[in-house]
């Protein structure tokens, strides 16, 4: 999944803090994602998914991969 976020940060030039800020996820929640310290929660997924406009389905699809 972060792979994707990473992706449409830098397609959208957004941060992670200002989505952290923006969605009301911790900033260390996302770093813990990115360093597979944990996984997210379907509540986070779903804020990332509308902050960028995206399908859950479009945020998980490379996780398959």
């Amino acid at each position: 999944m972060y792979e994707t976020f990473a992706k449409l940060l830098k397609e959208r030039n957004v941060t992670a803090y200002k989505v952290a800020k923006e969605t009301g996820i911790a900033q260390s929640t996302l770093s813990d994602w990115k360093n597979g310290r944990s996984t997210p929660k379907l509540d986070k997924l779903q804020k990332i998914a509308d902050y960028f406009s995206v399908s859950l389905e479009f945020l998980l699809k490379e996780q398959s991969n």
